[in-house]
């Protein structure tokens, strides 16, 4: 950890509010890599002395930054950097690059892999087709910020992607493609999280044993047509949450 700490002291005379200047400060400390994933903060006797503010500013911080995603706060062990951990919350209909990119998080694929197949019963469910039909899969690796985060396996029905094989190089987005080559623009989608674990099949793509604990995502998304795609996904449960805020 650097014990520099280059930390950038709140100015009274700037219109921000000190919780929001304080916020910042530490975020920059993180996105820099002074404080690295794992890193324990100084205790806040030491952060308050540093930053020039009171304990009640820095708690405010502090619990935006929680909120954020940036940090992890232990009872009884102190504050911790949770650089790695991907926060998604309610929003709009995207895909995973999209999201990433809202979201600030640097968006890879890795090992894409597109094939042919029929539809059993669980995909021509989703999709409204017979069972038999031809249908797309495309099974990809997401990255975030350079870690594996997810396995992706999208279905597509080939009728309404006609020429979609071969596949060449990666597919930094398929929406972007499905948009530009065939005029699909996603109207709606269903999604429904399941807590689960890593497959064999899944855990070398994800670095992780098999058995970790993870989020099973299942989406299927609709066009002015109809359904155009159903995707399975597994997420690393210690790289993605899911925060909502509830109101009363």
């Amino acid at each position: 950890m650097n014990t520099g700490l280059p930390l950038r002291k709140p100015d009274r005379n700037r219109p921000e509010p000190l919780w929001h200047q304080t916020e910042k400060a530490l975020r920059d400390m993180i996105l820099r890599g002074d404080w690295q994933d794992g890193d324990q903060l100084p205790n806040e006797t030491r952060l308050t002395d540093l930053l020039g503010v009171s304990r009640i500013t820095l708690r405010h911080a502090l619990r935006r930054l929680e909120e954020s995603g940036f940090l992890r706060r232990e009872h009884g062990r102190g504050t911790f950097v949770r650089r790695s951990t991907i926060v998604a919350g309610i929003r709009g209909l995207t895909s995973f690059t999209q999201e990433m990119a809202i979201l600030g998080e640097e968006v890879g694929t890795l090992g894409t892999r597109a094939s042919e197949t029929a539809a059993d019963d669980d995909v021509a469910e989703a999709l409204q087709i017979e069972v038999g039909a031809p249908v797309i899969v495309l099974r990809r690796i997401r990255l975030a910020n350079g870690n594996p985060l997810g396995v992706q396996t999208a279905f597509l029905p080939t009728e309404r992607v006609p020429g979609f094989l071969p596949v060449t190089g990666e597919l930094p987005s398929l929406y972007a493609l499905l948009k530009e080559r065939w005029g699909i623009v996603p109207h709606r989608a269903d999604e429904l999280y399941r807590v689960g674990t890593v497959t064999a099949e899944d855990a070398a793509d994800l670095a992780v044993p098999a058995g970790s604990p993870a989020f099973e995502v299942r989406r299927i998304t609709s066009d002015d047509q109809g359904v155009f795609e159903y995707v399975r996904s597994t997420m690393r449960a210690d790289r993605y949450e899911i925060r909502s805020k509830l109101f009363y």
